[in-house]
This record gives structure tokens, sequence and C-alpha cells, in this order.
């Protein structure tokens, strides 16, 4: 009776506000695919979908982004991530901790040509196969600071925020 009550109310309140609700995941579908939401109890969050640059300086590889913090925060030590596939592969996606130096969020990748940078882990669970819909789960509890989700072998970021 209580899951019957609590599903009425998910869906309610996602229709209140608009969008309709998932059945299968109980909270909104993303409304851009191929752009992962940090899930905020019934809502969603957009991360921030950038372009790091690559740049070598002394004996290091770095990849940077513009801003000493993202847009997308949450006060989530172990976010969850929807994401609505389309040319994004989910099981390809690595998250980092990038660094602040001089208004940019920055991560070494490489230093003295050996690798640097170690991806923390994250699971990757598909929820709906029909809408190609997945959820990204962050395996341990993160620090405060700037993160981001990457593609491997790629410069596009999904950026955000820990409180």
């Amino acid at each position: 009776m209580k899951l019957v009550l609590l599903a009425a109310v998910a869906f309610a309140a996602g229709t209140a506000a608009g969008q309709p609700v998932n059945k299968k995941t109980g909270l909104p579908d993303p409304p851009k695919p191929d752009l992962p939401y940090i899930i905020h109890a019934s809502s969603l969050v957009a991360t921030e979908r950038n372009e790091a640059k690559e740049e070598t300086r002394k004996d290091e590889t770095i990849y940077a982004v513009g801003g000493a913090s993202s847009g997308a925060r949450t006060p989530l030590a172990s976010p969850e991530f929807l994401l609505q596939t389309e040319s994004v592969p989910p099981d390809r996606l690595q998250l980092f901790k990038l660094e602040v130096r001089g208004g940019r969020r920055e991560v070494v990748v490489t230093r003295k040509k050996k690798p640097v940078a170690k991806p923390l882990r994250v699971s990757v669970f598909q929820v709906d196969q029909k809408l190609k819909l997945f959820r990204i789960r962050v395996d341990e509890s993160l620090t405060a600071g700037e993160y981001c989700l990457s593609p491997e072998g790629s410069n596009t970021i999904f950026g955000f925020t820990i409180e």
C-alpha cells in the first residue's frame, strides 16, 4: 500500500511540474539526450557540458576548462546521474576530480609520460532499454570540489560541483 501511495505522489509531483514521470525510474525523463543529469530526489539537474582543451607544459599533459566552478551543484557526496543516450557511450564514462587553478578547472593526465589521473569508480545500470536510459552511480564518497564525467577518449566533459 505504501509503495502505491509513494508512486502516486511521485507521479502527481512530476505531472504537476509539467513533466511526466517514467514508470521505471520514478523520475522525469531527461529533457536532452547525451547529457547526464544529477538526480535530486524527484528532480533532475543538468550537468555542465564543455569541451576541455589539451595543453602541454613542461612534462605534463593537462586538460582544462574555463571557469572556477560549475553551475551544476549538488550537496550529495555520492551522486547518481540519469542519462538518455544517443551517442555518448554510458559504459565509457569516467569520473575525475578537477583542481581549480588560475580561475579554471583542470586535471593533469600525464606527467613525464606516465599516467597521473585515475578515474574514480562508477557503476552504470540500464533502466529503460526502449529509451536507452541509464543510471550512473558514484561508488565512493566524494569530498567537496569540482568533478566531471567524460567519455573515455573524448574531450567532452560534463562538469558538476559537490558542495
